[in-house]
């Protein structure tokens, strides 16, 4: 009888701890609010990736540098905000995540079923070769624009493309000993990467 109440409670452990796992795994944003103070809980989040709050028009109200990996909680008073839409976006290294809210009359709204993820490009140099990959679950078009940038010239653009109709985004470019800046552009965004080869 002693062995089977062990093994019911180790039984009970294995599935509490594999349930906190699979709980830390996921992708989870949590938003608690009271009168004035509202407290935003993000998940998986690493030592560097940048909070920040917007106004519709992209203009950055906030920017937060995250400095422990893990759970992120801190609580605002976004109350004190003119009326208007606002969203919080937490940049991390492959994606940029958006949370949209509301401020009326002093009131916050958010609304979880217009959040969104945008995967951002990625371009890793490895012997002589530029790849190029980024995700596009609804066949957005990426504008891919090499440059050659050298110290005593201006910046000469040497080839462009545009992808689209793909979902899984995938190109290598052979580039010769220089240095260069990759400009990617996908939905109204731009992102910029230097390669010295």
């Amino acid at each position: 009888m002693k062995n089977v109440l062990l093994n019911i409670r180790k039984g009970i452990l294995t599935v509490a701890m594999m349930a906190t796992v699979i709980g830390y795994a996921s992708e989870r944003t949590s938003i608690i609010k009271d009168a004035k103070r509202t407290s935003i809980t993000l998940s998986n989040v690493k030592k560097g990736n940048l909070l920040s709050i917007k106004d519709v028009n992209g203009v950055v109200l906030y920017n937060e540098t995250i400095e422990q990996t893990g759970i992120y909680t801190k609580g605002f008073d976004l109350t004190a905000l003119p009326n208007g839409e606002y969203s919080f976006e937490l940049d991390k290294d492959v994606e940029i995540r958006t949370i949209p809210f509301s401020v009326i009359d002093k009131k916050v709204v958010f609304n979880k079923e217009d959040e969104t993820v945008y995967n951002k490009p990625v371009a890793v140099l490895k012997e002589g070769l530029v790849y190029v990959t980024k995700l596009a679950p609804k066949g957005e078009p990426l504008k891919i624009s090499f440059y050659s940038v050298e110290a005593s010239s201006a910046e000469e653009l040497l080839y462009t493309e545009t992808i689209e109709g793909t979902q899984a985004i995938e190109r290598a470019f052979k580039l010769e000993a220089g240095n260069y800046k990759i400009v990617f552009n996908s939905d109204n965004k731009d992102f910029t990467k230097f390669i010295n080869n």
